[in-house]
């Protein structure tokens, strides 16, 4: 059984996580804290595998707690600004998932983490196919999101087609690798195979200069 500490200063969105956490065959909800305080303690009395962390609490932020968990630990939280996502993923973060997201989101994410323990198995060594095959099953896409082109971080690209499918309009790649927090050029290697997986459509913009710009937005299909 995979034990979960879930952190989050609002009590209900904790209680919610919490509820979606329980639903799922092999895990188990070890506490709820709402504090960074109370995290630490808990977390060090619990001995939690993983920990949903907020990045908002009311007495320090989730992101300066995140390496003192001593745990594996999912970012659960309305913080979206790409400085927020890079230092998680930099401090550790296995996954990131923004505020509001569903049980099924959830899901997916904690069944990866699963299948990711599972694949390091208990040996005194793990070989490089284990690992490699760990890591595949961490980031493994998710339903309905193809894979990234080789030599393409699952990360990024997943972080790539969020930002797209949470646009209200479409984007061009300029305003995406601004969210992500990438280079224009690489967010457009992402967009690009997006749009040759059929996961996105193109359409072109003329600005006042006359010269046609790409704009992109998810495919509802």
């Amino acid at each position: 059984m995979i034990s979960v500490l879930v952190v989050d200063d609002d009590f209900r969105a904790a209680q919610v996580h919490a509820g979606f956490v329980a639903g799922l065959r092999g895990f188990a909800v070890a506490g709820l804290a709402h504090t960074a305080a109370q995290a630490r303690a808990m977390a060090a009395g619990l001995r939690p595998a993983l920990v949903l962390l907020d990045v908002y609490l009311p007495d320090e932020s989730g992101l300066t707690l995140l390496p003192d968990l001593d745990a594996d630990v999912i970012m659960a939280t309305a913080a979206a600004d790409p400085g927020a996502v890079r230092a998680a993923l930099r401090g550790g973060a296995l996954h990131y998932l923004i505020k509001p997201f569903t049980a099924a989101a959830l899901g997916e994410r904690l069944a990866a983490y699963a299948r990711y323990r599972d694949a390091l198995g208990g040996e005194a060594e793990v070989s490089q196919a284990a690992l490699d095959g760990a890591v595949r099953a961490l980031y493994a896409p998710l339903r309905g999101q193809p894979p990234p082109p080789k030599g393409q971080s699952p990360v990024t690209a997943r972080l790539v087609g969020d930002a797209l499918r949470r646009a209200d309009a479409p984007r061009s790649a300029a305003e995406i690798a601004d969210q992500v927090g990438v280079s224009r050029a690489t967010a457009q290697r992402y967009l690009a195979a997006l749009a040759q997986a059929g996961r996105v459509v193109v359409t072109l913009r003329y600005g006042a200069t006359g010269r046609p710009e790409h704009q992109y937005s998810w495919s509802p299909r």
